[in-house]
């Protein structure tokens, strides 16, 4: 029975050696069935996957690709490829930066015009969005439409998800993560800042903008706190709006804006000299963004452009060595299971086994995708989309971890932390027994505080001696959590981008904590 398809095939490959005279004489006699047949199987696969484009092999095609089967040596030109790309990705790092602010200042705009003035949109596109702005009598809104793609977003001219684009400078890759600005959305702009590396923070300098972003319920002060919490460690605030006729890039409105923002910025936890950099801007004409202003324009400003600020950026190094750890934050089925998420630690290469934490299934690594480039192996820092066997895309949840097998994640109902209380709704206390919505990565999770431990004194940072029963605003306290289902967290000194979280209530950031201890024994 194994014989006849052996047959087959040699009846194929000799029919395929008739056919075309020129390269007869060079694979006659050489050609073993056993090496065909893997050949074969692979120009089926490929004819599959283009069965889309109706692609059709030629003989010629099967017999260039014959020589390389018979000379193991040689490299498929696919692998010439991935190891040519992965050099080209390494030499330039990469950082994910977050657009946040309050609603309209100007976030999507100046995401669409980086992109514009970085090569990525083309002027044809532009025209396109501009008549289409104007058609809606919005016709400052056409450089938000590149990130702003769906129609939900254009018609009302707020963003909801979160947008996702690349663009590059001479030493960075970057990847914008376009955030929204509306307190309805901010669960989204979460998931947005939880990946990011550096956060632009977007301000309006017009008239009666800035204030309302700034005062108590304005999205600007929420923003700044979720983000540090979060883990964007390096900010760059960029005065919008400059342009705008009540502005008109006055010195006096972009000194009152950065003296109110600084105080704020250091009461959140931001060290203003090392981790911010204040620059003005116009969104809407590109001005100040990829070449320094014109003294003509503004006299008074001295300092670099958004890109130059961009680049100098340092962020601290992450191990590339370390146990892998990557929250998934989406999936889909593309010819198999494909997971979306950020690295956080590790690398992960194709050919790997990991685990999908908490549910411990053991996967296999498919392919490894950067951007829309298919890469080998991918580092700590890069946003992937990584192809499994293994998993149903059903038995994975947004939150899940793919992680080493020799080092997995802890899976927990309950863990230790320590929290900084913001803001409570009006005349809650906080106490055992008070639930709220917790948001860690990518998980988000209905949690109950069963036990207050101790209270820190703010002043020495050490615990204080009286037993604690409830706390206020501004109250800093070491707390049990507990939750319903098994969720991946790691302790903030081990791994902080794993280890941090917040805590809301109604549409409101209510805490933003840390994850101090872990009950032994949870990691399997």
């Amino acid at each position: 029975m194994a014989e006849a398809p052996l047959l087959d095939i040699e009846e194929e490959v000799r029919s395929l050696q008739l056919d075309s005279a020129d390269c007869a004489s060079e694979i006659n006699g050489v050609i073993n069935t056993e090496d065909a047949r893997p050949e074969e199987v692979e120009k089926v696969d490929e004819m599959e996957k283009d069965s889309d484009d109706k692609v059709t092999v030629s003989s010629q095609e099967v017999q260039a690709e014959l020589p390389k089967v018979k000379d193991k040596e040689v490299p498929a030109p696919e692998d010439v490829e991935a190891v040519v790309e992965m050099e080209q990705y390494n030499k330039k790092r990469h950082l994910n930066v977050v657009f946040i602010g309050h609603v309209d200042a100007g976030k999507s705009t100046t995401g669409g015009q980086i992109l514009f003035l970085s090569g990525q949109v083309d002027d044809r596109t532009i025209q396109k969005y501009e008549k289409e702005a104007k058609d809606k009598s919005r016709e400052s809104w056409y450089m938000a439409y590149i990130m702003d793609t769906n129609e939900e977003e254009r018609v009302k001219g707020k963003t909801v998800e979160v947008g996702r684009a690349h663009f590059e400078t001479e030493t960075t890759r970057f990847t914008i993560l376009d955030a929204p600005g509306h307190k309805s959305y901010v669960p989204n702009m979460i998931s947005g800042a939880s990946q990011a590396d550096i956060g632009v923070l977007v301000i309006s300098a017009r008239k009666g903008e800035f204030e309302t972003g700034y005062e108590r319920g304005g999205q600007t002060r929420e923003h700044v706190q979720l983000a540090k919490t979060l883990g964007v460690s390096k900010l760059l605030v960029v005065v919008n709006k400059m342009d705008e006729p009540t502005v008109n890039w006055s010195k006096e409105r972009y000194d009152e804006i950065e003296s109110k923002m600084i105080p704020f910025l250091k009461s959140s936890g931001y060290n203003v000299k090392k981790d911010v950099q204040f620059l003005p801007i116009s969104g809407l004409m590109g001005t100040n963004m990829k070449t320094r202003l014109d003294k003509a324009v503004c006299p008074w400003w001295n300092g670099p452009c958004l890109f130059e600020a961009l680049d100098s950026i340092e962020v601290p190094p992450r191990d590339p060595n370390g146990p892998l750890r990557m929250p998934i934050i989406d999936k889909f089925k593309d010819m198999g299971t494909v997971v979306m998420g950020k690295v956080e630690s590790g690398s992960v290469t194709e050919g790997d086994t990991l685990l999908v934490m908490p549910n411990k299934t053991q996967v296999k690594v498919l392919a490894v995708f950067c951007d829309e480039n298919k890469v080998r192996r991918a580092g700590p820092g890069e946003n992937v989309r990584v192809k499994l066997s293994g998993i149903d895309d059903e038995d994975i949840l947004s939150g899940f971890v793919l992680s080493s097998v020799a080092r997995p994640i802890f899976a927990v109902t309950e863990f230790d932390a320590q929290l900084q209380i913001l803001e409570l709704l009006d005349n809650a206390i906080f106490t055992a027994g008070y639930k709220a919505v917790l948001h860690v990565h990518s998980v988000v999770e209905e949690c109950e505080i069963v036990q207050l431990l101790q209270q820190i004194d703010p002043k020495t940072r050490k615990p204080m001696k009286k037993k604690v029963l409830f706390v206020k605003n501004g109250a800093i306290v070491l707390c049990r959590i507990q939750v319903n289902n098994l969720i991946c967290v790691e302790k903030f000194s081990d791994f902080p981008q794993l280890g941090r979280f917040t805590l809301r209530t109604e549409g409101k950031t209510v805490a933003v904590g840390k994850v101090t201890e872990l009950p032994s024994g949870s990691n399997f």
